[in-house]
């Protein structure tokens, strides 16, 4: 393993089920692994409605962040993958909500599936200002 990079698994989210961790950090910059509608025992979400699935996957989202002491203002991309891209007004609404005003790069991008069946799963790269 390489010492300039820093692997975290978040203590609020279940263990990875895969050979991931959820955080990569290296130097100011963080790389979150793909989140799906987990519930913080690993249950997949996967029978609840979109709106319900966005809302955990941006619970989850949050619970990275302040794993690694960020915040949605650190945010600079945001990958989405979404089941049907029809539902595309409804992430969109619901994730403009949760982030407020700061507009990070993102993707949003329709795929046939998603692990356990989800409808939504989304990925993050966070850069934190340098402290010296």
């Amino acid at each position: 393993m390489s010492s300039h990079l820093v692997m975290q698994n978040i203590e609020a989210l279940t263990s990875p089920g895969g050979h991931y961790s959820h955080v990569v950090t290296a130097n100011n910059m963080s790389f979150i692994s793909g989140l799906l509608p987990l519930d913080k025992n690993g249950v997949p979400l996967t029978d609840k409605p979109i709106e319900f699935q966005i809302n955990q996957v941006l619970e989850n989202l949050n619970a990275c962040l302040i794993g690694i002491k960020a915040q949605k203002t650190d945010i600079a991309q945001v990958k989405m993958y979404i089941t049907d891209i029809n539902e595309w007004p409804v992430v969109n609404e619901l994730y403009a909500k949760w982030i407020g005003e700061h507009k990070p790069a993102r993707l949003v991008a329709g795929v046939k599936e998603l692990h356990f069946g989800s409808k939504i799963e989304i990925e993050a790269m966070v850069i934190k200002e340098q402290t010296l």
